[in-house]
């Protein structure tokens, strides 16, 4: 935690492994009076993922690290989260499963947002099994992560209608839409709740 005009804000750290828009989004809402949090660092496993390039601009520290493969990385992350001060990790579109060794040391400090009402279809291509089973509803989850895949408990989740001309693209636009304003309010609520 650090002082930022004479108040405290909580370092948090974003995990992602594409374009980076939750992340871009959690950036934006920091910068607001009312946010409690600073994005310390940005860790991506992808060496190309779009979001590096939003950290970059933002000038945050960010680092190309694949550590899911290797415990020595994986406790170099750990390291430099601890460096950091880091009090919350928020996986944006990381396409790995963290390492339950990794998980233990954060144990109650990592959240990701998944873009389905869980623990309805966790996992990958969500919304195209969500449309083939027709479903009514949809939406986007924040959880904790635990060791089994999405399936930490439930923090927040909003849904939105299914249209009859809805398509898999046009459905994780509209989730991709309240995922962005959601992620930032649950960084707020856990930190402002220790």
């Amino acid at each position: 935690m650090k002082k930022s005009d004479g108040k405290l804000k909580y370092n948090i750290a974003v995990f992602i492994s594409g374009r980076g828009s939750n992340l871009k989004s959690i950036i934006k809402y920091s910068k607001q009076e009312k946010a409690c949090y600073n994005v310390r660092i940005v860790i991506s496993n992808k060496k190309k993922a779009g979001g590096l390039l939003i950290a970059k601009k933002y000038n945050i520290e960010n680092y190309f690290i694949d550590f899911t493969k290797s415990k020595r990385l994986g406790n170099k992350v750990i390291n430099i989260l601890k460096k950091n001060n880091i009090d919350l990790v928020c996986l944006a579109g990381f396409m790995k499963v963290l390492p339950s060794y990794f998980i233990k040391s954060y144990n109650g400090k990592i959240i990701n947002i998944h873009p389905s009402l869980l623990p309805k279809y966790k996992g990958l291509n969500t919304h195209k099994r969500v449309i083939s089973n027709g479903e009514k509803f949809t939406g986007c989850t924040v959880h904790f992560v635990n060791r089994y895949l999405d399936s930490g408990k439930i923090i927040l989740q909003k849904k939105v209608l299914i249209n009859r001309k809805d398509n898999a693209k046009s459905i994780e636009k509209k989730v991709l839409e309240i995922e962005h304003k959601i992620y930032p309010k649950v960084i707020v609520k856990i930190l402002s709740n220790p």
